[in-house]
């Protein structure tokens, strides 16, 4: 299967503007799919100033909203699926929701399990998997992917694919090394890409990133498909670097333009059974630890050694 990653610099509540640019990547990619990062239909991390009749208001019904609608027209024109993210209205809850469209429709709905950008937004509290050109694909959005259960249980409910859509880098954190990059320089990029360049890759960016989703591909023997924000994210700078890894762990495309860009690959059913995790899975023994992952938390929420059950 051809499949296709994109960054952009999405306008914050801004649907059209954000769709013209995912209709635009849909008519060159020329691929089965293409995969946009989280919120790419909103803009993301503006919604943590927005109260919860705001949120409300931007918030969609799916499949009946708007956004949805023009996706699936998009889809049709072009010939491909699209997998874009957006917030969620039903009932009196409001999720951060990602789909995936075709011609014929919406083939999926997730929403995220850990959303944080908004209090007044609902967990979602199941897996996706759905197929695609004979291919079994799950959908993990952004902080889902750091919770490593919930990539090995996508993985096990039978994914041969994750899209990964994120928001994510060049923010504080505990982490060393990290925290925001200053917005001048992307300003200036035309004329001072070295510096950009410099901040992007670093601890700050995708050198973070590739301390944990290269394992997270391995591990499981599965393909992981990273679409992320580049440029100004309300106040924030994100850095992109959108890109597709095989079971190997291995980066087969990326992004690096510091603009708008896309990458493409051709996925292969044979390096899923040829990776190391392919026999890792196969390896495993659940009664080991069962009762250890499947425990809850401690109060003090930190971890219990346990010995396994005989």
């Amino acid at each position: 299967m051809k499949v296709t990653t994109v960054q952009f610099e999405h306008r914050s509540g801004d649907k059209d503007y954000n769709l013209s640019i995912i209709e635009k990547y849909a008519a060159a990619a020329g691929s089965d799919l293409i995969v946009f990062h989280e919120c790419s239909i909103t803009g993301y991390t503006f919604a943590r100033h927005l109260s919860r009749e705001q949120l409300w208001e931007l918030a969609e019904p799916i499949p009946a909203g708007g956004s949805i609608i023009a996706l699936i027209e998009i889809a049709r024109k072009y010939n491909i699926a699209i997998a874009a993210g957006l917030f969620e209205k039903e009932g009196d809850h409001i999720y951060k929701a990602y789909v995936c469209v075709d011609k014929t429709g919406l083939l999926a709905k997730f929403r995220k399990l850990h959303p944080f950008i908004n209090t007044h937004l609902t967990p979602g509290n199941e897996y996706c998997i759905f197929d695609l050109h004979g291919w079994k694909i799950g959908i993990l959005i952004c902080y889902d992917n750091n919770i490593i259960e919930n990539v090995r249980a996508t993985r096990l409910s039978g994914a041969e694919i994750i899209l990964m859509p994120h928001v994510t880098m060049c923010t504080p954190s505990t982490r060393p090394g990290a925290g925001f990059v200053d917005p001048k320089l992307w300003e200036n990029r035309l004329s001072d890409p070295t510096s950009l360049r410099i901040e992007f890759d670093g601890l700050k960016g995708r050198k973070w990133l590739m301390k944990w989703l290269p394992a997270r591909a391995y591990d499981n023997a599965v393909y992981c498909i990273f679409a992320n924000a580049i440029g100004m994210d309300d106040d924030q700078l994100k850095n992109g670097c959108s890109m597709i890894l095989d079971p190997f762990g291995d980066v087969i495309a990326e992004c690096r333009a510091l603009d708008n860009d896309m990458a493409t690959a051709w996925l292969t059913k044979e390096k899923l059974v040829q990776a190391g995790g392919y026999r890792y899975l196969q390896a495993r023994r659940p009664d080991l630890y069962r009762d250890i992952i499947g425990a809850p938390h401690t109060s003090s929420q930190q971890v219990v050694w346990l010995t396994p059950k005989k």
